[in-house]
């Protein structure tokens, strides 16, 4: 393996807000990397946050491994990138980290450059691009409408390393990415200086996830990946964690529907000829992975659109008579409660102990088992429609009078009382399809500024 050049990145955490060891922290900064990357952001939350604008990660969180991986970097004179900041990458969510950074910087003394890019896109941007046919559906999500988009309150694309080299050239100290694509912090300065990109986009697709794929796994400590011409070596920071031959493989397999490639912005990661091999002090070295552009340059956009409200019911049925017949009751009951109210809803069940993992997917879903747990999820226009919802299909259910009952006591075991919850809005995704860009830096543009006292 060739030692020369190497090009090393400090991954702390999967999530910033996480946490991370700090012995684990101060043993990567001691191996001098070249970057501090850290993903900051999913869609794996749901919605949600996206839609809402709001952080799935705690303030408090965010805060405290912010400074630390600042004053670090700043310290080693090493840039820091944060991608996908605030958990979704729409303006609030940067708005919101930024808030966080220059807070930091004031308490600490701290002073540097920042870059911030953003990733919104407007309506009438998305729109102009459905007209122009150059939206296409991702599956399974349906093609794309008008009133998807009009109905969508953000809108964000997933920026491929193009943006972030952009920013590097003005060489900042912080970089702080809107919704970015996971492996991109990690990977774009080795792009950037000449490193193959299909090792480095395969190097930071692992390191986005931290320890994850270490053994044990955990997504709250620190791991160092060294890029070299021809491979790159994950080495755990904690000596109570290996990197294994096999949990590298299995990682690699992780939030991936086909084994061999992984598209992202601008082309595929093709995984066919990659090649893992154990190393001392439980490092691996991975090999052979090749970065293949795609013909035309797309990148992924995602939307959240609002719903309704959600109230939620938690309880337990211990009947065998009322389990062995819960299908059937359970779709007695979602119809007569709609139609009593007059409510234009849905009634979810969610059935833990039968299918409420997999719902309709699940194989083994006639399997009996001497307890049940149910959630009742009542949506609907307003909270108040959604509590009634949920109140009378949770008192019908409990007093049904199902064939062989024997005791009219309840059929239902409530967790809390109150029983009813009521969540607030409800999102779902709006927009998750691809758009063809002739410039991957123009839609995601660059904002310069001097941060501290």
């Amino acid at each position: 393996m060739s030692t020369e050049p190497c090009h090393k990145v400090l991954s702390p955490t999967a999530i910033l807000g996480y946490g991370f060891p700090e012995e684990s922290f101060r043993r990567g900064l001691e191996k001098h990397p070249d970057l501090i990357g850290v993903d900051a952001g999913s869609t794996d939350p749901g919605p949600y946050y996206l839609g809402s604008g709001t952080s799935f990660t705690s303030r408090a969180g965010v805060k405290r491994d912010l400074a630390l991986i600042l004053e670090a970097a700043l310290e080693a004179g090493i840039p820091c990138i944060i991608g996908s900041a605030g958990g979704s990458g729409a303006r609030e969510h940067v708005n919101w980290a930024r808030e966080i950074i220059q807070e930091i910087a004031r308490e600490r003394g701290l002073r540097f450059r920042m870059a911030v890019i953003s990733a919104d896109f407007s309506r009438d941007m998305v729109t102009a691009a459905l007209d122009a046919g150059r939206i296409s559906s991702l599956f399974p999500a349906p093609d794309l409408t008008r009133a998807d988009i009009e109905r969508s309150t953000r809108i964000v694309g997933q920026m491929g390393a193009e943006p972030v080299l952009a920013a590097l050239r003005e060489e900042p100290d912080l970089i702080l990415c809107g919704r970015a694509y996971d492996p991109v912090v990690f990977a774009a300065p080795a792009i950037g200086a000449g490193f193959d990109p299909g090792l480095a986009l395969h190097m930071g697709k692992i390191l986005e996830c931290a320890a994850i794929a270490a053994t044990p796994g955990s997504g709250s400590d620190c791991v160092l990946g060294s890029l070299y011409e021809d491979a790159f070596v994950l080495e755990s920071l904690n000596p109570a964690r290996a990197f294994t031959s096999v949990s590298t493989a299995a990682h690699t397999l992780y939030e991936k529907s086909d084994p061999y490639s992984l598209p992202g912005p601008g082309g595929t990661l093709d995984l066919h000829m990659t090649r893992f091999e154990e190393l001392d002090g439980g490092r691996v070295r991975v090999a052979g992975s090749r970065y293949v552009p795609a013909p035309v340059y797309t990148i992924k956009l995602e939307g959240a659109g609002k719903v309704g409200y959600r109230t939620i019911s938690i309880a337990g049925i211990r009947d065998p008579l009322l389990i062995s017949q819960i299908h059937d009751v359970l779709a007695t009951i979602e119809g007569r409660a709609t139609r009593d109210l007059n409510i234009e809803g849905r009634v979810l069940f969610h059935v833990y102990g039968r299918d409420g993992v997999m719902g309709p997917r699940e194989p083994e879903r006639e399997r009996a088992s001497h307890e049940l747990g149910l959630v009742i999820e009542a949506v609907a226009a307003t909270q108040a429609e959604a509590d009634s919802l949920c109140s009378s299909v949770r008192s019908t259910l409990l007093h049904f009078g199902y064939p062989g009952r024997m005791a009219t006591a309840g059929n239902l075991a409530l967790l809390y009382s109150p029983s009813d919850v009521a969540c607030g809005e409800v999102f779902e995704f709006t927009i998750y399809h691809l758009l063809e860009v002739d410039d991957p830096v123009a839609p995601f543009p660059i904002e310069y500024c001097e941060v501290g006292p």
